[in-house]
């Protein structure tokens, strides 16, 4: 079994898109379902776990009204406006649909600490009670406020998107690494063996990433880590089977079901 954690299909120009820029020529173009088949080798994946790429509702609905009636999208994984005043009634109406599992609000971009605001309370309450997920989308910066947020919402299920997004290229595994530790001490919180690939600058080899991802393998384990493609944002730097043989090269056999499809579908519900 194989369940991509993290995936993503999108439209130029259409569903509220606007990323990629033409400046990513390898994946600025349309990208479905039959791609993605494609690039992992057909029958070779179980399923995946479709994940916004635009900061919109419209986005949003776009991915499950075309996920709807296709066995190899086993959820999705939003985003809506957490700042808005209707917010809780928009979550509990998107959480009607069973393939909703969780919602992204793609800190990456945001303040440090604005998950923290006061505001977004209403918000992420109504995600505790519709028992959805919290991918977090984060840097390094953003760890202190992400520990904060688990320490305030322990129900709150929150799975940390690409490791946090260290700064491989610059070898730059503190504080990073005592960061994430920090987090995996939280039982609620998993992590995603994704991502880093395209954090590695322009020589993503296995030497760069090898000590970050022995650090998740390591204090999460692979009961809370769960393996993800990046597909397509991964054309960047390598391709689908050769992310996916360099992580399996660095999980035992007897984990690899885990990491590879068993963490996921137990955390997102699947």
């Amino acid at each position: 079994m194989l369940i991509d954690a993290h995936c993503h299909v999108w439209r130029i120009g259409e569903n509220d898109h606007e990323w990629p820029t033409p400046d990513l020529a390898a994946i600025h173009r349309n990208f479905d379902l039959n791609d993605l088949a494609r690039a992992a080798g057909g029958p070779g994946l179980s399923g995946a776990v479709l994940v916004q790429s635009q900061p919109s509702a419209r986005d949003t609905e776009w991915l499950l009204t075309m996920a709807a009636g296709q066995p190899l999208v086993l959820g999705v994984v939003g985003w809506i406006d957490l700042t808005a005043p209707d917010a809780p009634a928009r979550i509990a109406a998107l959480a009607e649909n069973p393939l909703l599992k969780g919602l992204r609000p793609m800190l990456q971009d945001l303040a440090d600490d604005w998950i923290l605001d006061p505001t977004l309370e209403p918000a992420l309450a109504a995600m505790v009670d519709a028992d959805l997920s919290f991918d977090a989308l984060v840097k390094p910066r953003h760890l202190p406020a992400i520990l904060e947020l688990v320490s305030r919402w322990p129900l709150l299920r929150v799975v940390i998107d690409h490791g946090a997004k260290p700064d491989i290229a610059a070898g730059a595994l503190d504080p990073w690494r005592d960061q994430m530790a920090a987090l995996a001490a939280r039982p609620g919180v998993y992590c995603k063996l994704s991502g880093l690939l395209t954090e590695a600058g322009d020589t993503p080899t296995v030497e760069a990433i090898a000590p970050f991802a022995a650090h998740l393998i390591e204090i999460f384990g692979p009961d809370r880590l769960m393996w993800g493609s990046d597909w397509p944002v991964l054309n960047l730097a390598s391709d689908y089977g050769a992310w996916r043989a360099m992580c399996a090269a660095w999980v035992r056999p007897e984990r690899q079901a885990a990491l590879f499809g068993e963490t996921a579908r137990r955390f997102y519900r699947l």
